[in-house]
């Protein structure tokens, strides 16, 4: 299994709000909704103030885990 699976699955997939997002990003919620821009079609409208475990899921394929660096 591929290390980043793994860190993946440790971390809860579960709804967050934009904030809480943020604050796992470590960036203010203007720049979480920036980088969530490009691919807003794909995650589909949130539910009431939460991302729902499924878009949280996308959102961490699509910007990488949070805390985790990636050197390419």
């Amino acid at each position: 299994m591929r290390k980043d699976l793994i860190i993946m699955a440790e971390m809860r997939l579960k709804a967050y709000s934009l904030k809480e997002l943020a604050g796992l990003y470590e960036c203010s919620s203007k720049t979480m909704r920036t980088w969530l821009k490009p691919f807003e079609k794909e995650l589909g409208p949130r539910m009431g103030h939460y991302y729902t475990p499924k878009q949280v899921k996308i959102i961490f394929e699509r910007l990488g885990i949070p805390g985790i660096f990636s050197i390419s």
